[in-house]
């Protein structure tokens, strides 16, 4: 192992300057790079011992791909910019790739998620929480370089933080490399967010649309995704609109046929919401806000993944893998010294 590469993208958070602290100096062998992703970069970011890169605020893939192609060696790890490394984890992090075989492309780190220990967690922690059972999540993720110069890697149509580091590590795997778990951890504290965060992250559908192009019906099975729900969001939307139809229909014509219509699809909007709300509520503090909060977007999130959904199928349509770049095609599986 000639040296490790640490990427950091990062928008300016106040979580970049705890990340650094608990990151600390790091070894001979090791650089910091850090990706400045601000749309607005009216301050300078200067951070000492770093390299400092200008991002092109097209969102985490893109800061990543900047970064890593600006790295000078072998293995680039990367990590979010809200994460705390845990003490001696630049030391782990050599001993995770030190042990890592020529055929490991990739070695990922141990997320914790810190949650309350006096109540049950709300649905935004428990989102969060995830974050901890997800394979090869880029919040602490390590890659052979050459695995990535084979991949093209990160793809820039995935635009969030969400779904982009499973897609690259199925490319990084079908490369012909293997990932592997590594010792090291870092912390990964709840980030505060506004109340109604669970109904603009539905925007991650375009994202989940993208990737349905790419690689077919099982594309939550190729890429180890879990389930969603996006089947159900689609019959409650789909009983919304029946209803909203069917009572408009009524009043046009005067018809009592359309009312019972109405009331059917009504009923059925309600039922599918209901088991929908209370899914959310069950597990939480169940206190006011939160029940609030979670009967509210349950109505609003339906429709409203429904439509980035459609807006990301209508977008895509006609999307193709990312190729692997023209001067590896052909070429051999690379082994790490060759």
């Amino acid at each position: 192992m000639t040296g490790i590469s640490v990427v950091i993208p990062t928008l300016g958070r106040p979580s970049l300057h705890e990340l650094l602290t608990a990151l600390g100096p790091l070894p001979a062998g090791m650089e910091l790079i850090l990706v400045d992703d601000r749309a607005e970069r009216a301050d300078p970011l200067t951070v000492s011992g770093a390299r400092i890169l200008p991002g092109r605020a097209a969102g985490p893939a893109a800061a990543r791909n900047i970064g890593w192609r600006a790295a000078r060696h072998e293995w680039v790890a990367f990590l979010d910019d809200d994460v705390r490394p845990r003490p001696g984890w630049a030391t782990d992090l050599v001993a995770d790739l030190r042990d890592a075989g020529p055929r490991v492309g990739g070695v990922q780190g141990v997320i914790r998620v810190p949650l309350p220990a006096d109540r049950r967690p709300t649905d935004w922690e428990r989102v969060t929480a995830g974050l901890a059972d997800g394979e090869w999540i880029t919040a602490d993720m390590a890659y052979r370089r050459v695995a990535l110069e084979r991949t093209g890697g990160f793809d820039e149509r995935l635009p969030r933080a969400f779904r982009e580091d499973a897609e690259l590590a199925h490319r990084v795997r079908e490369a012909g490399f293997e990932l592997r778990p590594g010792l090291r951890s870092a912390t990964h504290p709840v980030r505060a967010e506004q109340r109604w965060i669970s109904v603009r992250t539905q925007r991650g559908n375009a994202d989940d649309a993208l990737l349905r192009r790419l690689y077919g019906p099982r594309w939550r099975t190729v890429l180890n995704v879990p389930p969603g729900r996006r089947h159900r969001h689609a019959a409650v939307t789909a009983a919304g609109i029946a209803a909203l139809g069917c009572t408009a229909a009524g009043l046009v014509t005067g018809r009592r046929g359309w009312s019972a219509a109405a009331g059917v699809a009504a009923a059925a909007w309600a039922a599918g919401t209901a088991e929908f709300a209370a899914a959310r509520i069950a597990p939480g503090p169940r206190d006011p806000r939160e029940v609030t909060t979670m009967l509210l977007s349950s109505v609003a999130i339906p429709p409203v993944a429904v439509t980035h959904w459609l807006r990301g199928w209508f977008r895509w349509r006609g999307a193709r893998p990312m190729p692997a770049p023209a001067s590896l095609l052909g070429s051999e599986p690379v082994e790490a010294g060759r």
